[in-house]
């Protein structure tokens, strides 16, 4: 496994990280099986496990809780996020001070812990202003409820502000954030982040580096019955699967082949590849799930290789650093 340094902190993330959504605590996968992927990833070197309040409406940060009961807490980095609304009441959602208290307050019991390793703000909260946010944020640190706090698919300029306030009102400013990155959805890291990220040292985990399961490549035929999104009906998740999407992971699943490696092993090497991306959360349903994306570990994007996906994927927005050397973050153990 290889871990990088989480930004400008001290602490170790793994460079491929474990993630609950759509998943644990779902009625798709029972909790045997998710444990059973919980514990193999842990074993297999995943200290990073990522879930939210809202993934299941809690029941999954109750399936983390259950799954690593008996484990070494001190050894794993756990992050839970808050935001969207988890009931019918109207201070039961957003970033308000309230909010935040008795959002991290219920988190910590279902996860059955005593603090939280990263607390991400899901979305940014219009309706709060940022340095109420950012005060409640640092008192929790204070506490000992949470020890870092990020952002989660924020605009550049709202992570600014974050960080004016910050500096403002002298408290801990965000020192992640957790946009979707992946060879189809780029623009969010390499147009909008890069700079600010850099600029500000901070750390980035991406989510659904496989687009969804899209960059396995097992969608190319098709979608199978047996998959989430055969039975898909939100219109984002049906314009994961437009054509031209389709017709490139075809192509990149070609260029995997080629080079002896798996579409998705190649996915997520090249979203791991990019300077700015300290860990890449993926999901399992089953634990051959994780053993089959831990082979992206082996693989070695050389500048020929990143010159074939870049002719394929024909989307790098101008001004990106891919394929700039990252810096010393990374351990290998």
């Amino acid at each position: 496994m290889e871990y990088r340094r989480m930004g400008s902190t001290g602490t170790q993330i793994s460079v491929i990280s474990l993630g609950a959504w759509l998943t644990y605590g779902s009625e798709t996968v029972a909790f045997e099986t998710a444990k059973e992927c919980i514990r193999t990833a842990i074993e297999a070197g995943i200290n990073y496990i990522d879930v939210a309040d809202i993934y299941s409406g809690g029941k999954a940060e109750e399936t983390l809780g259950k799954a690593i009961k008996g484990l070494d807490r001190t050894k794993l980095v756990i992050s839970t996020k808050a935001y969207f609304p988890m009931s019918d009441d109207v201070n039961d959602r957003g970033l308000s001070r309230k909010h935040l208290f008795e959002s991290v307050h219920k988190s910590l019991k279902r996860l059955g812990t005593d603090y939280v390793d990263i607390f991400f703000c899901h979305r940014y909260d219009l309706n709060t202003r940022t340095d109420e946010t950012v005060r409640a944020l640092d008192d929790l640190i204070r506490q000992g409820k949470i020890l870092y706090w990020g952002t989660s698919m924020w605009e550049a300029w709202q992570i600014e502000e974050a960080f004016a306030a910050a500096e403002r009102f002298q408290c801990y400013a965000p020192v992640i954030e957790q946009p979707i990155y992946n060879m189809l959805d780029r623009y969010k890291l390499e147009e909008e982040l890069e700079d600010l990220l850099t600029n500000r040292a901070m750390s980035t985990v991406v989510w659904s580096p496989l687009a969804g399961g899209l960059l396995t490549g097992k969608y190319n035929d098709g979608i199978p019955a047996d998959t989430r999104f055969s039975r898909a009906t939100e219109p984002w998740m049906i314009e994961q699967f437009a054509e031209h999407r389709v017709q490139t992971v075809r192509a990149l699943s070609g260029l995997a082949r080629s080079i002896g490696t798996t579409p998705a092993a190649l996915a997520l090497a090249w979203a791991i590849q990019h300077p700015n991306v300290d860990s890449a959360i993926i999901g399992a349903t089953k634990p051959a799930h994780i053993t089959e994306n831990l082979k992206a570990l082996d693989v070695v994007i050389t500048p020929e290789v990143e010159a074939q996906i870049e002719a394929i994927l024909q989307n790098r927005p101008a001004g990106s650093s891919r394929g700039q050397v990252a810096g010393d973050h990374v351990i290998a153990l």
